[in-house]
């Protein structure tokens, strides 16, 4: 299989007919084998219904249906993890990203990148989706290294190796690219379709922001330390020390210069104390990653747990 497409659905049930059409629209003129997989996320009207129905007569499309909600990174995990193409297709059900972009994401992987990153460039949202989103980009790039407009675009395309040797949680899949540049995958991103949303609401907001900012600091954690923890801890701890003993050397020096005046006692001084916090604050940082050195043994055996539950898998009745 060449291409799986990866599409987590939730409450989608009129958008569902018209993606499955402009999906098969596009591929069915490709060169390339296909599957398409749309993980229903706990949907309350009738996308799985719908689903089920687009999916029974149709060898190419997949409906893989969680048991509740559990949120579009853990859907996209499972239609990785349920996938079996070389490239993996990420975008999202609503019809703003549109499956015509699909071979231009296409062509910029055939030049020799590992990640094709859409960028809405003509973002057809509000400025209260807008702003908060350029603000985010902005602050994500520079954290990670990774300078993409736009991380949150779902519509991306990846090389297979390059997307599956980390677990996904959390507000995680903006962050993919990320993962992948911390193992040298080649980035590179283009201008994409991007159209209003004709039904419903957009699922995803600015209640999501904190999520997000706790899911950046673990990315650079764990793409830039996870290896190594001691050096972050210890190198902390090891600031804080030097900080200490530098304090406590001025401290002895203007004692020694001071001899004679009572008034000028090191023990006296507020600095001694901050002195003594910082020296312990350091050891404990040093013990911290000591220890963090000793978890990270097991770190690639913790991520083997999935963040979803999957109450039912169909497919076309042609599928054996």
């Amino acid at each position: 299989m060449d291409i799986s497409i990866i599409i987590p659905v939730y409450n989608e049930e009129e958008t569902l007919p018209i993606l499955h059409k402009a999906i098969h629209e596009v591929m069915d003129h490709e060169k390339y084998s296909w599957e398409a997989i749309l993980v229903d996320d706990g949907s309350t009207d009738k996308s799985v219904a719908v689903l089920r129905t687009l999916t029974k007569d149709d060898e190419n499309f997949t409906t893989v249906e969680f048991r509740r909600n559990f949120g579009q990174t853990a859907a996209i995990a499972a239609g990785i993890d349920n996938s079996i193409g070389d490239i993996i297709i990420l975008m999202d059900a609503d019809m703003q990203n549109d499956p015509i972009d699909i071979p231009r994401l296409m062509e910029k992987l055939d030049e020799g990148y590992d990640v094709v990153s859409g960028w809405r460039k003509d973002r057809k949202d509000d400025i209260i989706r807008r702003f908060p989103s350029r603000i985010a980009n902005t602050i994500i790039a520079n954290t990670t290294g990774v300078k993409l407009n736009d991380f949150g675009c779902t519509l991306k395309a990846y090389r297979r190796e390059v997307i599956t040797g980390f677990r996904l949680y959390g507000e995680m899949h903006r962050f993919i690219p990320a993962w992948a540049n911390s193992i040298g995958a080649k980035i590179a991103e283009i201008p994409v379709t991007h159209h209003p949303r004709k039904f419903g609401q957009a699922k995803y907001g600015i209640g999501r922001t904190g999520k997000v900012i706790l899911d950046l600091l673990t990315v650079k954690f764990l793409t830039g330390f996870a290896g190594k923890p001691i050096y972050l801890f210890g190198g902390i701890g090891l600031m804080l020390m030097g900080i200490s003993i530098i304090i406590v050397l001025a401290l002895a020096i203007i004692r020694l210069v001071h001899f004679h005046d009572p008034e000028m006692h090191i023990v006296r001084s507020p600095l001694l104390p901050i002195a003594t916090a910082l020296l312990v604050m350091g050891f404990q940082c040093i013990l911290m990653g000591l220890l963090s050195e000793q978890m990270a043994r097991t770190y690639h055996e913790s991520q083997n747990k999935v963040a979803y539950q999957i109450r039912n898998i169909y497919k076309s009745s042609n599928n054996k």
